[in-house]
């Protein structure tokens, strides 16, 4: 047995399937793969294809990786105080979108956590097994609003300590900026995934959705059953504690870090998956409600977030499912 959730979008009209050829690729980005799964017009090859999802992610690279020290975002990382630094138009929409839902969230998501990253050992700077410093913590330059963004003229100010880090935005705009380019060669119906952040298109040859299952925590059994989800001019996200942390002490350190209170966050909750047309969108609001933790269900609830949380309690994992995911459930 299996829920399903179907968009609204999906009528017998959009799932009438086109005239093409199946397609199954993928390689390597950020490091993790990207995979590309579609229903192409025959006229394009494989090795077409290929460039244009692998071309999208090396300028997310390029532009937005804190391991690379030549993207545009080391380099800001690394710009003298009260200097401005140059900053390409890809970088900045991620970085205004990183604002928006900062300011949206309360500075749950917050793209100045650098400092925070590599304190706690999931940066560039290397892994750790050992609690940062609170005199460290605490020192670390980490506020969204001391992020000064110039559009118009393409550049970043750097005050000083400001170390940005786009991890949890930047891997769904990868998946926007592949498929836009699918859809600009011509590509209709995909399903394109990036180190587990999808977005589909269309249907399959045989007018058939792409299905995805929302992910769910691998230790224990939700009792609910698992939730299918018709990926038709949808992207889904998830942010699961299980996938980057480390543990010492017999306490375990989740990759995702609330910027108040500069440490990762409790255990409270499991994985958060979030649809939406926009896969850097649904990237940003699963950490944003990640962080809000026990504050999440409302918060999804008041800005109508298709959502689907999985908790952590005394009698094993819990669900909830927002209500705006629950329309397409019904």
């Amino acid at each position: 047995m299996r829920r399903v959730a179907v968009p609204l979008s999906l009528t017998p009209e959009a799932a009438r399937p086109r005239d093409g050829r199946p397609v199954a690729l993928g390689g390597p980005t950020m490091g993790v793969t990207w995979s590309l799964r579609a229903w192409a017009p025959r006229t394009l090859s494989d090795a077409v294809l290929s460039a244009a999802v692998q071309a999208a992610c090396d300028t997310v690279v390029a532009q937005m990786s804190t391991w690379e020290p030549a993207s545009d975002l080391s380099c800001y990382n690394d710009a003298a105080p009260g200097t401005w630094a140059p900053a390409p138009a890809h970088l900045l929409t991620v970085l205004g979108a990183a604002l928006e839902t900062a300011e949206l969230s309360g500075g749950a998501f917050d793209p100045t956590v650098g400092p925070l990253v590599d304190l706690w050992g999931f940066g560039a700077a290397g892994a750790t097994t050992v609690e940062p410093a609170v005199a460290s913590l605490r020192a670390a330059r980490v506020g969204w609003r001391d992020l000064r963004i110039d559009t118009e003229n393409g550049r970043i100010f750097q005050p000083g300590g400001l170390r940005l880090d786009l991890a949890g935005i930047a891997k769904g705009f990868g998946v926007d900026l592949a498929a836009r380019a699918l859809e600009g060669l011509g590509v209709r119906d995909y399903l394109l995934e990036i180190g587990g952040e999808l977005r589909g298109g269309g249907v399959k040859g045989d007018g058939e959705p792409w299905w995805v299952e929302i992910e769910a925590p691998p230790e224990g059994e939700l009792a609910e059953v698992p939730i299918l989800v018709a990926l038709h001019g949808l992207s889904i996200a998830t942010s699961g504690d299980w996938r980057r942390a480390w543990s010492a002490g017999g306490r375990r350190y989740s990759h995702t870090l609330d910027p108040a209170t500069r440490a990762p966050v409790e255990d409270a909750i499991a994985a958060v998956s979030v649809l939406h047309p926009d896969c850097m969108r649904a990237d940003a609001l699963c950490t944003a409600l990640t962080v809000l933790g026990p504050a999440a269900p409302d918060f999804a609830d008041r800005h109508d977030i298709a959502a689907h949380i999985v908790s952590r309690g005394a009698d094993g994992l819990r669900e909830w499912v927002s209500p705006a995911l629950g329309r397409l459930l019904d």
